[in-house]
């Protein structure tokens, strides 16, 4: 017998290593520019690449995997980040780490909506949409504490050490999915008629746009924080590591708020009120490019939806076609890494032709069009039928 919140907190244990893995480039851009010896733009081809990766893999792992034990699935996927990583801190030099990084990611982008399928088993119906969440609140922490303790501690002990020390992260991830997932848990089969079942659904595809256009949005600025800060504002690593701080404790803040307000207030309107946060940061982060105090703030309004739009999203889709949810949630994962690819490389391309100070503006027009498409969802439906059954494990 398990107890369920172990598993819960195991498997927000492996989204946080996920997450940390994918954005962990985001938090020592230029260390890593600096340690391999090219620009900055260049190194943010390991965040906009590695988004391609991570965008393609949830359905297809999702595919090829859906009768896979999901204990031995999801710890399989750890031990993967976790050889990698090591590997990456022998990584001779660019070429080599961005290869490292791409087979390490072809895996990672499939733990999220793998995790939150196996957390929707664990409970009943109106438990489901906080169990989701609270293991989504991984990916909270990985910005909240992960991200500023990444860019302070890389220029102290060096790139190559950060990524030994993920890698024994992940190692540990590892070893706790093994302890706490119930063995003999299996998703449903999922075959090609499921996908062209969410593809002619008008409101699933709706939430997958909004999906891929916020990480789109929100990736133009947050793949080149500490970069765009320094630059407008002459911020030092102490500095950017402040407004890290900020970003991800207010998105660790707005993910728990989410996981109670939603249980009152119904998916919609929790999505509507986060994603106002992340337009209204965009916003003052835009207005405010060359002063510290309003780029920072903007930052901290900017989390507190951050974390909590993408795990409505999850819950949403669940609610809005339950039995095609093992298909849904894996597409939305790809939408999700589509949009941070988009993104980023918008950033990027921005960036290195300097450009750098309509970033903000550019963010802000995609964000601001996803909570439009919000709109046109407001009639999906709020609850988790019955259709979501794949198996029932057994708690104490």
């Amino acid at each position: 017998m398990f107890s369920r919140q172990f598993t819960v907190g195991a498997l927000a244990l492996g989204n946080f290593i996920v997450g940390l893995s994918i954005l962990l480039p985001t938090g020592m851009l230029a260390d890593l520019a600096s340690g391999l010896g090219v620009p900055v733009g260049t190194v943010g081809l390991l965040i906009s690449l590695g988004a391609v990766v991570v965008c393609l893999s949830p359905p297809f792992v999702a595919w090829l995997t859906s009768r896979f034990d999901r204990r031995l699935l999801l710890s399989a996927i750890l031990l993967w980040l976790a050889l990698g990583h090591f590997a990456s801190a022998f990584a001779p030099g660019y070429a080599s780490l961005l290869g490292i990084r791409l087979a390490m990611l072809a895996f990672a982008g499939a733990f999220t909506p793998l995790a939150a399928g196996t957390a929707a088993l664990l409970g009943s119906e109106d438990q489901r949409a906080s169990l989701i969440a609270s293991v989504l609140l991984g990916w909270a922490l990985a910005i909240a504490v992960g991200l500023p303790l990444i860019s302070v501690t890389a220029p102290l002990i060096g790139w190559r050490e950060t990524y030994g020390l993920i890698g024994a992260l992940a190692a540990a991830g590892f070893l706790a999915l093994l302890l706490a997932v119930p063995s003999g848990l299996k998703g449903a089969p999922v075959i090609f008629a499921t996908w062209r079942a969410v593809c002619r659904s008008r409101q699933l595809l709706l939430l997958l746009l909004i999906t891929c256009l916020l990480a789109a949005g929100q990736l133009v600025v947050i793949a080149f924080v500490g970069p765009l800060l320094t630059q407008f504002t002459g911020a030092t690593p102490h500095g950017i590591a402040i407004v890290f701080m900020l970003f991800g404790g207010m998105t660790l803040v707005g993910n728990v708020a989410a996981a109670q307000l939603v249980k009152g207030w119904g998916a919609f309107k929790t999505s509507a009120v986060f994603m106002v946060c992340i337009v209204a940061g965009a916003a003052l982060w835009a207005a405010g490019t060359g002063l510290y105090p309003l780029m920072a703030a903007g930052a901290a309004i900017w989390g507190l939806g951050f974390a909590a739009a993408s795990a409505m999203q999850q819950v949403r889709l669940i609610a809005t076609a339950p039995r095609l949810s093992t298909a849904s949630v894996a597409i939305n994962n790809t939408a999700l890494y589509l949009g941070q690819a988009i993104g980023s490389g918008i950033g990027s391309v921005l960036f290195t032709r300097g450009k750098s100070d309509i970033m903000g503006f550019v963010a802000l027009a995609l964000v601001a069009s996803a909570f439009g498409v919000l709109w046109l969802t407001r009639f999906a439906p709020e609850e988790c039928g019955e259709g979501f059954v794949e198996a029932s494990p057994q708690f104490d």
